[in-house]
């Protein structure tokens, strides 16, 4: 899968990018991650890319024609199946909330363009003219749309086939399963008075797996009562 990042600040999602999981599955070939700067797309000398809002109105807002043209250029270099299959989202407190599932539809295209705002955000007419859809990482506003860009590339590419070693990293994890994730023990077997609990020693799987079971299901009715609800009704169908 290939992801292209259309963006001001190219350096900062690279840096996070490169790293961990998402570096080794690059270097591997599994994902391919780009990221464009926008800069070298303006049509002005001094290569500006942004602008005072029509009708008044504080900060300055990304002109169209310079992320136009690097969505062209980003376009021309893609093979047909990955133009087939695509989709260009745009990264806006405005857009649908992410989550798991969002991540789980994404991860099937052979290509996303991520269009990452700054300053005020952009004109209205480059969301209208290349934007699928507007995608938000929470209910409150960023400096920009870098940071949430490399979240859902994340999320997105540890889906891909091949990035993680076993399906089952992702599976039977928190959210993806359904559940929160239940408690896990490592070596000591003793930390400060607190003990391993005897099931996970005891070599009976059958048994640890519904320790963990219970364990996944306390915890959310607990800490997350909606995913809960949605856990129990999707388990009367």
């Amino acid at each position: 899968m290939r992801f292209d990042i259309m963006t001001l600040f190219p350096d900062l999602c690279e840096r996070v990018l490169s790293e961990s999981v998402i570096g080794r599955a690059q270097k591997s070939g599994f994902i391919t991650v780009k990221c464009h700067n926008i800069r070298d797309y303006s049509e002005d000398k001094h290569r500006r890319v942004d602008d005072t809002p029509y009708g008044g109105g504080k900060g300055m807002l990304m002109m169209a024609p310079p992320i136009y043209n690097c969505y062209e250029a980003i376009l021309s270099s893609l093979t047909d199946g990955e133009r087939a299959n695509k989709k260009v989202v745009y990264m806006s407190p405005r857009g649908t909330v992410f989550n798991q599932q969002k991540a789980k539809e994404l991860s099937e295209l052979s290509e996303l363009i991520i269009l990452c705002g700054h300053y005020e955000g952009v004109d209205q007419r480059i969301i209208d003219e290349i934007v699928d859809e507007e995608i938000s990482i929470g209910d409150f506003v960023l400096t920009g749309g870098e940071i949430p860009a490399c979240i859902v590339t994340d999320a997105v590419a540890r889906l891909v086939d091949g990035v993680l070693s076993d399906s089952e990293c992702y599976e039977k994890e928190s959210i993806s399963s359904g559940l929160l994730e239940y408690p896990q023990y490592t070596r000591p077997y003793e930390f400060h008075g607190k003990k391993v609990p005897d099931v996970l020693i005891s070599g009976h799987h059958e048994n640890i797996d519904k320790w963990r079971i219970g364990c996944a299901e306390e915890l959310t009715q607990e800490k997350r009562p909606d995913l809960y609800e949605e856990y129990i009704s999707r388990d009367k169908k």
